[in-house]
């Protein structure tokens, strides 16, 4: 609880800060900032979600032997592995930030690449300190530096942005200022750890050999597993990268002048904090039935594993398709109201259909990582990047950054379709019955007509000169409470959600209580 409470925080952080710091910067110093942000998502999610988790398992394994001296050893000899694998993404990034900018087709990018590049040099100390800890089941401190980095990252990036566009810089100058903020936010983590590890005064490093007897086991574990566990946290990040490498090159070699590409490449852009915000919440919550799953399968329970999968693909199924269909329907006063204008809403749109599939992938991948099968979500999400290069390369030329969202989309549908396999092929049982979809379409349904209805009156008084960006955060957040009612009231009146299923979803005993005063459509 304290893991996911401290991911919630930090994704929630990762999200919003985007908004603020795109109407600080307009869609051109977004482009900047986006163009080199998935090389800090790579890095986040080797020292947040890989290589901690495998060395937490390893320490943990030490600890209930009672090898205290061996739990420090795997950090000791784990701290070794990861400064070499650090200081070589440092080097390759660094040295290659010319030819990457090159590459994007814009070199100006190249000291942006050179500053970010730094943050690998810190994945050795957060990886190894917070894997320590959460394999002595000492949650608290990776959960306080996992906030803390995120905190000052953030302030960091909007106040240098802020100052160094007072001051007359350019916008590469401010998202130079703003990538340091994954220095600083790093540092301060680092700090955190090292606080709470002094505190414990358990002298980590002393006297211990960094290279102990059987060391070999051990880095070869963090190579495997936890390279497997950080792909699957990194889908989105990947994703990322593509179009960092491809959308703005693609757009100026077929015609599009640079600064009306840098501008595209930004409201494209704007999808990321809506695909983060959507997937965040389906999987907060189908993400904590899969400890569940996990205890039912080191038990053998085989049939209880199955219920346990089937409700985290339920809950997964119902959030994300009801977050994707009402972004959809509200995407233009949402855009005005996050980011001062509609540019690019029909593109956001297609874009957003990405929060459906994102919240089955990490779905289905942690089931399979709670039932051991941790590389085939690894394997088919690297299947999956090349899928999208190259369908990029296809859809950009001819249907501009709309082809970049398809692509996008596509290649997470083919992802879902290859675990829905696996998963299929696991359970031999169908997850999901028919009459589940149908109500979900219905409920879609009647959704979509209310909120129709909404931005019919959002047109009208647009058209009779009400204030643009502040009738659009009205008609948004209204759109959201009422949607969101409508969809759940119609889907709960189906009966196809138990009172246990639903005492999962936020407010359970409260929809509990509507669900049975619904009338003669309730189905115990």
């Amino acid at each position: 609880m304290i893991l996911t409470m401290a991911a919630l925080v930090t994704k929630l952080l990762s999200a919003v800060y985007r908004i603020p710091f795109q109407n600080i910067v307009g869609d051109i110093g977004f482009y900047i900032y986006q163009q080199v942000y998935p090389f800090y998502g790579i890095a986040l999610a080797l020292s947040t979600y890989g290589f901690p988790v495998i060395i937490s398992k390893m320490v943990a394994e030490k600890v209930d032997r009672g090898d205290q001296e061996g739990a420090k050893k795997v950090a000791a000899t784990s701290f070794i592995f990861l400064l070499l694998v650090g200081v070589i993404w440092f080097v390759a990034v660094y040295a290659g930030a010319d030819m990457i900018s090159t590459w994007m087709g814009d070199p100006q990018l190249a000291p942006l690449i050179r500053v970010i590049s730094l943050s690998f040099l810190l994945l050795a100390p957060l990886s190894v300190l917070r894997g320590y800890h959460q394999g002595k089941e000492q949650m608290v401190p990776t959960a306080v530096s996992q906030v803390a980095e995120q905190s000052i990252r953030v302030v960091t990036i909007l106040v240098s942005s802020t100052v160094l566009l007072a001051k007359g810089n350019s916008l590469y100058a401010a998202g130079q200022g703003a990538l340091f903020g994954s220095i600083t936010g790093g540092l301060g983590a680092v700090i955190v750890l090292v606080l709470f590890t002094a505190a414990k005064q358990e002298g980590l490093f002393t006297g211990i050999s960094f290279f102990p007897k059987g060391f070999g086991g051990i880095w070869t574990a963090l190579m495997k597993d936890g390279t497997a566990i950080c792909v699957s946290a990194m889908l989105l990040v990947l994703l990322q990268f593509v179009d960092s490498l491809n959308v703005y090159a693609l757009l100026t070699t077929h015609g599009v002048g640079q600064e009306a590409a840098k501008t595209l490449k930004g409201v494209y852009d704007r999808g990321q904090p809506f695909i983060q915000l959507g997937t965040v919440a389906a999987t907060s919550i189908s993400l904590t039935i899969v400890p569940l799953v996990t205890t039912a399968y080191l038990k053998g329970k085989q049939e209880l594993v199955r219920d346990y999968s089937q409700l985290a693909l339920k809950i997964s199924i119902l959030i994300g398709f009801a977050a994707t269909l009402g972004l959809v329907n509200i995407m233009v006063p949402t855009n005005t109201m996050l980011f001062e204008n509609a540019d690019g809403s029909s593109v956001l749109s297609v874009f957003s259909l990405s929060i459906f599939f994102s919240c089955l992938i990490l779905t289905f991948s942690g089931i399979l990582q709670g039932i051991g099968r941790i590389y085939f979500p690894a394997a088919i999400i690297i299947g999956g990047i090349p899928i999208k290069y190259i369908v990029n390369m296809l859809l950009i030329p001819v249907f501009g950054v709309m082809g970049a969202s398809l692509s996008t989309v596509l290649t997470l549908g083919l992802i879902t379709i290859g675990l829905v396999w696996k998963m299929k092929r696991l359970f031999g049982i169908s997850l999901i019955t028919p009459s589940f979809y149908k109500s979900l379409f219905i409920s879609g349904a009647g959704m979509t007509l209310v909120l129709q209805g909404l931005l019919l009156g959002y047109r009208w008084l647009l058209t009779n000169g009400a204030h643009e960006r502040m009738t659009s955060a009205l008609f948004a957040l209204v759109g959201v409470a009422v949607g969101a009612g409508v969809f759940l009231f119609l889907f709960l009146r189906a009966g196809h959600l138990s009172e246990e299923e639903i005492s999962f979803l936020p407010f359970g005993s409260k929809m509990n209580r509507l669900k049975k005063g619904l009338g003669p459509r309730y189905r115990k």
